[in-house]
């Protein structure tokens, strides 16, 4: 369960450094696609070294007029 544990903090820690080196946390996040980037990013954790680059595009329900 430790282990487990520690390899769960590494894993998402590389995904963090990962979304930093490629500029994720500069400025503000501006909309739902930036979050969801940024989040999937830090979940992918080290495959992003591997050539993975996921980008997610939401949209957010307007209300109706």
């Amino acid at each position: 369960m430790r282990i487990a544990s520690v390899a769960l903090i590494l894993w998402l820690i590389a995904g963090a450094l990962a979304a930093g080196q490629r500029g994720y946390y500069t400025g503000s996040v501006g909309d739902c696609n930036q979050a969801a980037t940024i989040a999937v990013t830090v979940l992918a954790g080290p495959l992003n070294y591997f050539g993975m680059n996921p980008k997610i595009a939401c949209q957010i329900p307007q209300p109706s007029k």
